[in-house]
């Protein structure tokens, strides 16, 4: 029996539920079922698994894939049956990936990237096991006019496409069923697909594609080292290859200090319920801040209590009282 796939609800599915006979079967049904019609072949003559974890955001679709080898082919009597136009994004998590279209080919390692468009004949290739974050999204939804010179280009996990990739994983890790605190991030996700398809096509990013991936840029390094008490607006600027003034235009009215203090003092909350007997001055070195003074300052103002009162009142068993 096909799968039963609500495209816009939250769902987690594996060849696990059916006789291991059928496994393969039904991943063919499966793949076509959550993005588009699709033909697959098995690249061993083996048993085969596959699961998918598929949280859609609004327009966006989130798949986290973890299977077997595989040879995935999006065909022209396949794009007839279908009327929805998307464009599709892997990110490479493990193992080694191919996207090939429009005549050319994209070969994936971990944290890279690659756009296809479901319009035209597509083919995806796994020699091994692999798990990829897939990322869908209707094409009205971004201002990309032509996406034939963006297709199978691979945009590598450390370069200036970089935070693309990171946030996109990090925001298909932490939606669950319900997600909906997370459509706040859509137009900010939005933003950065935009951006990257801008640098696969090798164009500029629009502008408000650039600030977004800029942003995101500036946020990534402020959360990697917002432990270090040192941090100031010169060095974040020369570690995300911008001027002051372009930093303090991504960051708009927070500033380095305010985003900074915010990151610190989130990290701060975590801590002090995670590990209930680590010292308050520890939580404060480990987290920027260069006194214990100016933390409990920076605390009181934005929780309105201490963080010794904090920590008691998120005690295990104590919620709610």
């Amino acid at each position: 029996m096909p799968p039963a796939v609500d495209r816009h609800a939250f769902a987690e599915l594996a060849t696990t539920t059916v006789p291991a006979r059928e496994a393969f079967a039904y991943w063919r049904e499966l793949i076509s079922a959550t993005f588009v019609p699709l033909t697959a072949e098995r690249v061993a003559d083996r048993g085969f698994r596959g699961r998918i974890r598929h949280a859609p955001v609004g327009d966006l679709e989130l798949s986290t894939v973890l299977a077997d080898g595989q040879h995935v082919r999006r065909t022209p009597s396949l794009i007839g049956r279908s009327a929805d136009e998307y464009l599709l994004a892997s990110i490479q998590l493990r193992g080694r990936g191919r996207v090939e279209q429009d005549g050319r080919v994209a070969l994936l390692a971990g944290g890279d990237m690659a756009f296809y468009d479901s319009t035209r004949p597509y083919t995806l290739h796994f020699d091994g096991p692999f798990q990829q974050l897939v990322v869908q999204v209707p094409k009205a939804r971004l201002p990309v006019r032509d996406t034939r010179e963006l297709t199978a280009r691979a945009l590598a996990g450390a370069g200036p496409a970089a935070p693309v990739p990171a946030f996109l994983t990090s925001l298909a890790r932490t939606v669950g069923p319900g997600g909906d605190e997370a459509l706040l991030l859509v137009p900010h996700a939005l933003g950065l697909l935009t951006a990257a398809a801008a640098l696969a096509g090798r164009a500029a990013p629009a502008e408000d594609a650039a600030t977004a991936l800029a942003r995101e840029r500036v946020e990534r390094y402020l959360r990697e080292h917002a432990d270090d008490p040192r941090l100031d607006a010169e060095r974040v600027a020369a570690a995300c290859a911008m001027s002051r003034r372009t930093l303090y235009r991504v960051l708009g009215e927070d500033g380095v200090a305010a985003r900074l203090r915010r990151i610190r003092l989130e990290r701060a909350r975590a801590m002090l319920v995670a590990a209930p007997h680590r010292p308050i001055a520890a939580v404060a070195a480990a987290c920027g801040f260069e006194s214990d003074s100016g933390f409990h300052r920076a605390f009181r103002a934005a929780a309105g209590c201490t963080p010794g009162e904090y920590r008691r009142r998120h005690r295990p068993g104590t919620r709610g009282r």
